[in-house]
């Protein structure tokens, strides 16, 4: 199978993008249980989309699948996978050793899947020289000279709120074009630059106003 009928490269709708990874997390399960083909329907049963919500999203990036046949499992993963960006490595700097920083550093699926985190900073003297994540953690101040030697795609940052616009300043002066942001600091950035924002209560507060409403319909 092969992307055919490649549209003109236009701006993806938010919504297509976030539901890439849920498809990419679901393909990988199927081919890891040796599941050969499935059919839209059946995807969109698994994830709650509808079939041709899931054709419509592909069919931003091509032609794929045959008609009364389905997508071949391995085949649409690797296309999946290509679009997502995963067939090249992309280098990271982890500025923020805490609990967040730590449990990031750790994360086996981001080395296996090419996120190679090749550098972690921090500002607590009880850490610098730590080894986590086979990284020696480096005081922040060296954040600058690091870039300058090396270029990296993604900076993360994992610090407190007061700290974060400041480093997410100096990533982008050494030639950072990818922001990961775990704080709760609203960012700042030069144009062309990427920011997504991990903010952890917010997915919290969701899932309470779901609860909530729930209940509420129940009464």
């Amino acid at each position: 199978m092969t992307a055919r009928g490649r549209k003109k490269r236009a701006a993806i709708p938010q919504g297509v993008v976030g539901r890439l990874p849920v498809y990419f997390r679901y393909l990988t399960e199927l081919h890891s249980l040796g599941v050969d083909k499935v059919s839209s329907a059946q995807l969109g049963e698994a994830l709650d989309f509808t079939a041709a919500q899931i054709r419509s999203d592909l069919s931003y990036f091509g032609s794929f699948g045959q008609q009364g046949y389905g997508y071949n499992v391995a085949e649409l993963l690797q296309q999946v996978r290509q679009i997502l960006g995963l067939n090249k490595h992309h280098s990271l700097v982890l500025v923020g050793a805490g609990n967040i920083g730590k449990a990031i550093g750790s994360y086996g699926w981001f080395r296996a899947e090419g996120f190679i985190i090749e550098a972690i900073f921090d500002i607590d003297p009880h850490l610098i020289g730590n080894i986590h994540g086979g990284c020696a953690i480096r005081h922040v101040d060296e954040l600058k000279d690091y870039l300058q030697e090396h270029s990296a795609d993604i900076g993360v940052i994992a610090t407190p709120k007061e700290a974060a616009q400041a480093v997410c300043d100096v990533l982008v002066a050494g030639g950072v074009k990818g922001i990961w942001n775990f704080s709760p600091a609203q960012l700042n950035v030069a144009e062309g630059v990427i920011v997504e924002n991990i903010h952890l209560t917010d997915s919290l507060l969701r899932l309470a106003f779901r609860l909530h409403e729930r209940e509420q319909r129940l009464e």
